[in-house]
C-alpha cells in the first residue's frame, strides 16, 4: 500500500526528535500534547514500524527512527529552500531574466534603466546582449529571450509589442548658429555635411525624402551603421546630425551640461518608432512584467524630458 505522509507529519516527528519530548514538541509547533502523541502513532502506523519505545513516560528513538529523520531532514530542507526562494521570487528578488537591445539603447539608456532595477535584488540574474533590430525580433519570436527593445517590427502573433512613435531630433555643435532656433529645417541645413544611417533605414529615407521634398542639396557626408559614434563628428564640427531620440537623450544623460551637444526640433517630423517585444505564445514572469513596467515609464520619461530640452 503507498504511503502518504503530510509534510505536518514530518515537521512534527522532527521536533520531537529534536526535543526527545512530546510536550516540549507540542510547544514548539503550536499543538497540544495529546495531538502530537497520536499524530506520532498515526504515523508509526503508516509506516509499519516503531520510531519510539516507551518505558516510564519516556521516548527513545529506534534506530529506524534515525534514519527516517535524516529522510526528514532533507525532505524538509528543500521545501524550506523552495518556500524562501519562492519568497524571493514573489517579492522580486530572485529569478532570471533574459533582455535582447538594439545598439541605440544598448549603451546608456537601458544599463542606466537596469542598474536601478537590480538595486536590492541580489539574486536576480540578468543576460543583456545587444543586437540588429531584425535579429531581437526572431529572439522573442522564438522564446530565446524574454524581452526585446528594438525598431518596430511589423506585427506578427508570435510577438506581442507596445510601440513607441519617436521623433528624431537635429543635433549641433553647441557653437552652431542653428543651436538658436526653434526648429531647424531642410532649408536651414541645405549642403551641409550631414551623418545619417545606411541607405535602407528608415530614418535615411525620410530625411533624404525631406531634403528632396524642400529642393534642398541632401549632402551626406558619412553613413554609420548606428548614430553613436555621430555625435563625435558633430562635437568636432565635422557634421550635424538627424537623429533618433534614444541617441540624443542618452548623450544628454552621460554628458555635463557644460559640454552638452545642442539638440533642436527637426521639422518635417522624422519618425523612428521602437518597441518593447515579448513573446507571444509564453507568459510573462512577475520579474519581467515588473522590469517593462519601469522600462514603459523610462520612455514616458524620456519623451517628455527631450520635449522640455526643445522647448
Amino acid at each position: 500500500m503507498p504511503i502518504h505522509l503530510s509534510l505536518r507529519q514530518l515537521s512534527t516527528f522532527r521536533e520531537v526528535m529534536r526535543s526527545g519530548s512530546i510536550s516540549q514538541a507540542a510547544r514548539s509547533v503550536g499543538r497540544t500534547q495529546p495531538a502530537v502523541s497520536t499524530m506520532v502513532r498515526t504515523l508509526e502506523d503508516q509506516l509499519g514500524f516503531a520510531l519510539f519505545l516507551r518505558s516510564h513516560g519516556k521516548l527513545t528513538p529506534t534506530p529506524e527512527a534515525q534514519f527516517f529523520l535524516e529522510e526528514c531532514e532533507d525532505i524538509l530542507g528543500r521545501v524550506e529552500r523552495t518556500e524562501r526562494t519562492m519568497e524571493r521570487i514573489s517579492s522580486l528578488q530572485s529569478g532570471k531574466l533574459k533582455i535582447a537591445c538594439h545598439p541605440a539603447a544598448s549603451s546608456v539608456f537601458l544599463p542606466r534603466l537596469l542598474t536601478r532595477f537590480l538595486k536590492d535584488r541580489g539574486d536576480l540574474d540578468v543576460s543583456l546582449i545587444m543586437r540588429s533590430s531584425d535579429v531581437i525580433e526572431d529572439l522573442i519570436a522564438s522564446q530565446q529571450y524574454d524581452l526585446g527593445f528594438a525598431e518596430t517590427p511589423q506585427p506578427r502573433t508570435s510577438i506581442r509589442q507596445t510601440d513607441y512613435d519617436l521623433e528624431c531630433v537635429c543635433v549641433l555643435s553647441s557653437n552652431d548658429p542653428l543651436s538658436e532656433a526653434d526648429v531647424v529645417t531642410p532649408n536651414d541645413l541645405d549642403g551641409r555635411p550631414m551623418a545619417v544611417l545606411f541607405d535602407e533605414h528608415g530614418t535615411a529615407v525620410q530625411t533624404e525624402a525631406a531634403f528632396r521634398n524642400a529642393g534642398c542639396r541632401f549632402n551626406k557626408r558619412l553613413e554609420l551603421r548606428t548614430f553613436l559614434p555621430g555625435l563625435q563628428f558633430v562635437a568636432a564640427g565635422v557634421c550635424v546630425m538627424v537623429c533618433d531620440m534614444i541617441t540624443a537623450y542618452s548623450h544628454l544623460m552621460q554628458t555635463p551640461e557644460n559640454e552638452r551637444l545642442s539638440i533642436r526640433r527637426f521639422r518635417p517630423l522624422i519618425s523612428n518608432s521602437v518597441s518593447i517585444l515579448t513573446p507571444g505564445y509564453a507568459t510573462q514572469s512577475m520579474v519581467g512584467q515588473a522590469f517593462i513596467a519601469e522600462l514603459q515609464a523610462a520612455v514616458q520619461q524620456m519623451q517628455a524630458d527631450i520635449s522640455d530640452e526643445l522647448n
